[in-house]
């Protein structure tokens, strides 16, 4: 049947075999595996483009399948993937293939590396490991290289989407890094502003690689053209730390907020002596983008993996700025946003920071205009409650709370009642609840407003 597909004159048809071909392939017996494979390159190779494309989504998965079937016998002379499938990889990369096409270059470029990877790390593979080096470094990374000069943003857009998956599954693979991370280097300054992103986002991802690579050359260098490998090496995350500052100054907002999503999980990778040197700059420069509020936002709800490497102590003065604007914005959605992340915030800034600075901005939000923003006001004070004890809320909490619940507008007073029975539920022991809350809540229960 699989064979009636490949062969028929109608290209759905043919459609159908590609996906039928490739999923059950590791399934068919080995003379079968060699005829299944000329109806796929065939396929590969098919006149109408729609067909082409569904081959090189399911290029991969032969790869995969070829790799799992014939072991390292697939990188050899006689090996599927180096009389067949690596030239058929190289025609659906071509320049001379639709968008539509080359845009699944980069994924078949992660099931390569990742079988190579796989033939590497087997035992007893002799030779054919520096076969399977060969074929990786001098024919396949060029071609995911290729991808980020493409002339079709969508083909960059979806090569920087999974560069994180690329240089994963071709870190262990000797001299592959100091090739692939310039080119990544390349995506972070893209013409467009939808590439810069994706590419941003995957910025804390490939950090994590354990590589070394050579250092970027610097100001005034003559170094500046290939001669790479005379410079000193240093890890991924510190070479590419040294793109963050110009990001924050990129045009588009959306890439600055991408980078404040992930720049602070550079930290861990970096150490604190390069974290404060490198990243501490940068993300002071993203809490101070008065351009946009979504910045400046996305920074201080990533904060958890600086703080567990330096402390906030560094960026407190400028944390409370940020977040005394955000908590104004005129936006009810924002300051909800960043008061989702008050209780966060709380943990790392401690007790008596937060006393003196941001105490009064929690209890301001009661009196918001908004529903939604005066409800999520007095579950942040619950939760303030459960992580600072019952003592800071009797001393901090419950003063101010008074005041509020002695307002003239019943809504507030509403609002207060709402926070105290919130707060009573989490007060340990629940004695304390019955001695400082119930007494304000029974006075409030003579309210004129029933």
């Amino acid at each position: 049947m699989v064979t009636r597909l490949a062969t028929k004159e109608w290209f759905t048809a043919r459609v159908s075999a590609c996906a039928l071909i490739s999923i059950p392939f590791n399934r068919f017996i080995p003379s079968e595996q060699e005829i299944q494979c000329q109806h796929f390159a065939n396929l590969c190779r098919d006149d109408v483009p729609m067909v082409r494309r569904v081959a090189a989504h399911y290029l991969g998965q032969m790869v995969t399948n070829i790799v799992d079937v014939q072991a390292e016998h697939c990188v050899g002379p006689d090996g599927m993937l180096t009389t067949t499938f690596m030239s058929l990889f190289e025609e659906l990369a071509s320049n001379e293939q639709p968008d539509s096409v080359r845009l699944h270059t980069a994924q078949n470029c992660v099931a390569f590396g990742k079988g190579m990877s796989k033939v590497h790390a087997l035992k007893g593979r002799d030779n054919l490991n520096v076969a399977a080096a060969d074929v990786l470094i001098k024919r396949i990374v060029p071609l995911v290289v290729a991808t980020i000069d493409d002339r079709s943003w969508r083909v960059r857009w979806t090569a920087a989407s999974k560069f994180a998956e690329v240089v994963a599954a071709f870190e262990k693979l000797p001299g592959t890094m100091d090739t692939l991370i310039p080119a990544y280097e390349k995506l972070l300054q893209d013409p467009e502003a939808e590439v810069r992103t994706s590419a941003t986002l995957n910025l804390a991802e490939i950090a994590k690689c354990k590589c070394t690579v050579p250092s970027p050359a610097s100001r005034g260098s003559s170094d500046k053209g290939g001669n790479e490998s005379q410079r000193p090496r240093t890890t991924v995350a510190k070479r590419l730390v040294k793109k963050v500052t110009a990001l924050t100054e990129d045009d588009s907002e959306n890439v600055r907020a991408s980078l404040a999503m992930v720049a602070s999980e550079l930290a861990p990778h970096l150490g604190k002596e390069a974290t404060i040197t490198d990243l501490v700059p940068p993300v002071l420069l993203l809490l101070r983008d008065t351009a946009s509020s979504e910045v400046r936002l996305n920074v201080i709800s990533s904060l958890g993996a600086l703080n567990e490497v330096i402390g906030v102590d560094l960026l407190s003065q400028s944390l409370l700025p940020a977040i005394k604007d955000l908590a104004e914005d005129g936006k009810w959605r924002i300051r909800l946003a960043i008061m989702q992340h008050i209780p966060h915030l709380a943990k790392h800034l401690g007790k008596d920071f937060f006393s003196n600075e941001l105490t009064a901005l929690c209890i301001g939000w009661l009196g918001d205009d908004i529903s939604s923003i005066r409800e999520a006001g007095a579950h942040n004070l619950k939760e303030l409650t459960q992580i600072f004890g019952a003592e800071w809320a009797i001393e901090s909490l419950l003063p101010p709370l008074d005041k509020v619940r002695r307002h003239q507008s019943y809504l507030r007073r509403l609002t207060a009642a709402h926070a105290f029975t919130l707060m009573a539920t989490v007060i340990e022991p629940p004695e304390i609840a019955t001695t400082e809350i119930l007494p304000m809540i029974l006075l409030m229960a003579t309210d004129n407003v029933r």
